[in-house]
């Protein structure tokens, strides 16, 4: 690919979410952010000023011949609509997760996008993180022997401590596992491979949350999905994975990511996150941090609350421009999104019906990325 390669970008939806995209695209060759849109047009007409791209209804962005790929930033019950939209309009799609909130959403994607010769592509991307890719180059060279079992834990008490508008995230569609459950799919199966069947008990430890953030404190919002579940994931290497995800949980001393291997253990950061620590220990049980790397996803480069942090939200995006430039195989692809809605519904259907779920989608781990393919992706 040469430097005067790359696609234009839209973005449609102009919240909370889409800053990082606006902030983080110039660090990464492939892509151009061009326009944006949202149906409400104050919101596009502020980020347009804010970050110097044009303003413009997503009629006239899905007509825009400067652009190439669309970014989905709507809420998840509009990610389907739009990104079938979009692909009508004969544009490659990049969605925020989940991709679709059913298998035959994206199914119904797949045929129009193979139908028009166009891609899909979809966060999370944070696996492709120094750490990440790290845990994944361990785990690749054998040191913690096969990987055999593991844990996982998301819980926190819910999002109306700190989001302006939490409704959706307790509708269905919403919940746990929806909402956070992607970062931990992705990882896995960057780490380990495809799943091939799932159970798991569901709950809900209340009918209505109350706000506290503002501006909406105290206003009473109904839950209409599960906010707490325990999930088994039996891989098709044979590894079996725990995976609870939950809004119940007041505090907890769980790590994010365990993976026990025949000849060790690996400890793996937050998968919503690009970087962190990374240990592990062998049959020795002498649990060491595994020295970082010098890849370019593990440089802490923005300040959050916690400290400064590495942050390359759009890699993915970029991975895909690029492949798509390429001819190859993108990361971030619509196998591997709709393979991790495959296990995230049949979770939610285990929890409903008391039954195992087998899967039927399936998908190849993606490419690893190293130090010298991260750099690739970089200006």
């Amino acid at each position: 690919m040469t430097m005067t390669q790359e696609l234009g970008v839209g973005i449609i939806g102009c919240g909370n979410i889409s800053t990082t995209y606006f902030k983080l695209s110039p660090l990464f060759k492939g892509i151009k952010v061009l326009a944006c849109a949202d149906i409400n047009p104050a919101a596009a007409e502020i980020r347009a000023s804010e970050y110097g791209v044009k303003a413009q209804t997503i009629e006239e962005l899905l007509a825009n011949p400067e652009i190439d790929i669309v970014v989905n930033l709507t809420i998840p019950e509009a990610h389907f609509p739009v990104s079938k939209m979009i692909l009508e309009a004969g544009k490659h799609v990049y969605s925020e997760k989940p991709l679709v909130l059913s298998l035959e959403q994206g199914e119904q994607l797949r045929g129009i996008a193979t139908a028009n010769n166009l891609k899909v592509g979809c966060a999370p991307d944070t696996f492709l993180g120094g750490a990440h890719q790290l845990a994944r180059d361990y785990v690749d060279q054998g040191k913690i022997g096969r990987v055999t079992s593991g844990t996982c834990h998301v819980m926190s008490p819910g999002m109306e401590m700190w989001h302006p508008n939490p409704d959706f995230f307790f509708l269905p569609g919403g919940g746990p596992i929806l909402d956070l459950g992607p970062y931990y799919i992705a990882n896995l199966v960057n780490l380990i491979g495809p799943v091939k069947r799932v159970a798991a008990l569901t709950s809900m430890a209340n009918p209505t949350r109350t706000i506290t953030s503002e501006p909406r404190k105290g206003e009473v919002i109904p839950v209409g999905t599960p906010t707490n579940i325990h999930a088994l994931l039996e891989f098709q290497n044979g590894a079996t994975i725990t995976l609870s995800a939950s809004w119940d949980v007041w505090s907890h001393r769980h790590a994010n990511m365990e993976l026990y291997g025949t000849e060790g253990s690996l400890f793996v950061p937050d998968p919503n996150f690009f970087g962190g620590t990374v240990s592990a220990s062998g049959r020795d049980k002498d649990i060491q941090p595994v020295e970082m790397w010098d890849h370019p996803f593990a440089v802490a480069n923005q300040e959050h609350p916690q400290g400064m942090m590495a942050n390359y939200r759009t890699a993915g995006l970029a991975d895909m421009a690029i492949a798509i430039l390429e001819g190859r195989d993108a990361r971030c692809s619509l196998e591997r999104a709709l393979h991790g809605v495959d296990v995230m519904v049949s979770i939610l259907q285990s929890g409903e019906t008391g039954q195992f779920v087998a899967l039927t989608t399936t998908c190849t781990q993606p490419a690893a990325l190293g130090i010298e393919e991260a750099k690739a992706l970089l200006r």
